[in-house]
């Protein structure tokens, strides 16, 4: 039988084993916290003779992109529709300048947890009572690498209106209010 360690050698083990798990589970936390991914920003500003404004991430996380939106200026209590459009262009003032919804797949309009629908087709924004609105979802029919269905370079926009869902090609939103390039 070989000697026993000292109770202060015993201690001095225990502690680099918790140090060790301890930062094992750190750096896990950090990895699942940050998605890893690569990853995309949109600043939103307000169109003409609105106030809508934020910050939209978008992350790969495998086959998903994660999408965190901080949105401030709606219309208290109100859902409004929130698209990625064809082309990252916000120089018109109204976001016209950004086209129609993007939809390299060539899909109908639909609601974001459709499988069948427009890659632009985000989860609607719904407004607090102060008029701010947060949103975190994964998406599915997008992707922030380069590909077919990337959106980075795509405009962004926020709508006045909630989305019908049904209507084609657009979801009757109304009015762009905010607009951004991914």
């Amino acid at each position: 039988m070989g000697a026993r360690p000292n109770t202060a050698t015993r201690r001095t083990k225990i502690k680099l084993a918790i140090a060790g798990a301890t930062a094992t589970g750190l750096l896990a936390g950090c990895a699942m916290m940050g998605g890893g991914g690569p990853s995309a920003e949109a600043t939103l500003q307000a169109t003409k003779g609105n106030s809508a404004a934020g910050t939209v991430t978008f992350t790969q996380n495998g086959d998903k992109v994660r999408v965190v939106a901080n949105i401030t200026g709606l219309k208290p209590g109100q859902e409004h529709g929130f698209h990625i459009h064809d082309k990252g262009d916000c120089s018109s003032g109204d976001g016209m300048s950004t086209a129609g919804h993007y939809n390299p797949l060539g899909k109908p309009h639909a609601h974001s947890s459709t499988p069948n629908r427009h890659a632009g087709d985000l989860p609607a924004l719904s407004a607090d009572s102060y008029g701010n609105a947060t949103l975190s979802t994964e998406l599915d029919v997008i992707t922030v690498t380069a590909g077919p269905t990337s959106v980075v370079g795509r405009g962004l926009i926020v709508h006045a209106q909630p989305d019908d869902y049904k209507t084609q090609p657009t979801g009757n939103a109304g009015a762009r209010i905010a607009c951004a390039v991914i």
